[in-house]
């Protein structure tokens, strides 16, 4: 059976035209995706590194990050 020939091809493909079509017709569409975009970098590369620290690597040596989250979550448990 050739993967063309499929229904689940020919749903693909008329989803990937329907979204295509949507997005070139858009004006203020595009501009509130560049928005949400540029949102969304901020929050998980910016506000990670500034906010975030890497715990773990503060915390343990290279390789006991596991001793050290299961010695942790055994003494919370008790």
């Amino acid at each position: 059976m050739e993967f063309k020939n499929t229904g689940f091809y020919r749903f693909l493909h008329s989803a990937y035209h329907l979204y295509a079509d949507g997005f070139r017709s858009m004006t203020l569409g595009k501009t509130l995706w560049t928005v949400i975009l540029i949102k969304l970098f901020i929050i998980f590369a910016v506000l990670k590194v500034f906010f975030f620290p890497n715990f773990l690597h503060e915390k343990t040596a290279k390789g006991g990050e596991s001793n050290y989250v299961s010695t942790q979550i055994i003494n919370r448990a008790k």
